[in-house]
């Protein structure tokens, strides 16, 4: 699977968990960015990309994510 692929997948769960067809993301995106991101949507977040891309995070690798490209680069790396 690309990046573009990944980012694909992912623009739709952030799409879809956010309820707002509008959204897009981008390497440089974090919490910040998005309104309702807080850390239960975090979670819900993290879920969900298990889910889709049937992977699996630690607790520290989530901990050091510091933006959507660092996400996509994680997912990555897992498939």
């Amino acid at each position: 699977m690309t990046r573009e692929e990944i980012y694909a997948e992912a623009t739709e769960i952030f799409r879809d968990l956010f309820d707002d067809d509008e959204i897009e993301i981008n390497d440089e995106t974090t919490a910040a960015d998005i309104e309702d991101w807080d850390s239960l949507e975090q979670i819900n977040l993290l879920v969900a990309m298990e889910k889709r891309f049937k992977i699996k995070f630690s607790v520290g690798e989530v901990e050091g994510l510091r933006n959507v490209g660092e996400m996509i680069d994680l997912i990555a790396s897992k498939l």
